[in-house]
């Protein structure tokens, strides 16, 4: 488990910094300009870490239930190496999902608008520059990616809500903790996949909405997750509430105190 979330907190971090350099220099400039190569980059590296975590997503959801519905089992099927296996699958499936999205972009003629309304550059607001009829596009995109978004999230839903059904059988303690686990992935889960769904499954509009869901799961969510694994977390929790305790019972016995001259 831990080292799927080491990985996830790697590609939250990537997630997180791919744009946001680019960002803070447009709120200080006037006229803010971004190259196409720029642009395709930028497109390139959100495809590959957000088709990456959603894959290691569902890694981790797996893990979950083996670990709670075959606990017996689960150091022997979640070894390190089926471990390193999910996190290179999670990444090559995001290297060809991301390729794929290039894969017709690159060629595409831009003769006319070049303004992307949004904070980013992202596939369904560049593709609408284009100077030819873009509905066939739009129809792989939304195959792409609002399906296939769509499907795993469904997925992850269903292994979910075996696992909670699973936690009813179990001790109140081990449920107590197991419970704790679930909800912080579920939180994780349905932050990154809810402005995706949303984005991609009707990709032509240009309401503010799609500009404040893009920044969320971009930036936000990929801040956020660390701190929901923390706080969810009873040992931390519990190591956080001794250090607390320690260091309010102890402020006055490390007070300084200096003799009177």
């Amino acid at each position: 488990m831990y080292f799927l979330l080491s990985n996830l907190s790697l590609i939250d971090m990537c997630l997180s910094s791919f744009a946001s350099p680019k960002m803070i220099m447009d709120f200080f400039a006037q006229h803010k300009t971004i190259s196409f190569e720029g642009c395709i980059s930028q497109i390139f590296l959100l495809h590959l870490f957000t088709g990456t975590e959603i894959v290691l997503l569902i890694s981790m959801s797996f893990d979950r239930y083996i670990a709670i519905c075959k606990p017996l089992h689960y150091s022997t099927i979640m070894s390190q190496q089926v471990c390193v296996g999910l996190v290179v699958t999670s990444w090559t499936v995001g290297f060809l999902h991301t390729m794929s999205q290039l894969a017709f972009t690159l060629y595409l003629p831009f003769c006319g608008p070049n303004v992307v309304d949004s904070f980013f550059c992202d596939l369904p607001l560049v593709i609408q520059l284009a100077c030819i009829d873009i509905y066939v596009l739009g129809i792989f995109m939304i195959s792409t990616s609002g399906v296939i978004a769509l499907i795993s999230f469904l997925l992850l839903l269903t292994s979910y809500i075996i696992v909670l059904v699973t936690i009813r059988d179990h001790s109140s303690t081990r449920s107590s903790k197991a419970l704790s686990t679930c909800t912080a992935h579920f939180i994780v889960v349905l932050m990154f996949f809810g402005p995706c769904i949303f984005i991609y499954v009707w990709p032509f509009t240009n309401f503010l909405v799609d500009k404040i869901l893009s920044v969320f799961y971009t930036i936000f969510t990929p801040f956020l997750n660390p701190l929901i694994y923390t706080l969810r977390n009873e040992e931390v929790k519990t190591a956080v509430k001794k250090k607390l305790t320690n260091q309010f019972f102890s402020f006055g016995k490390t007070t300084p105190r200096y003799p009177v001259q």
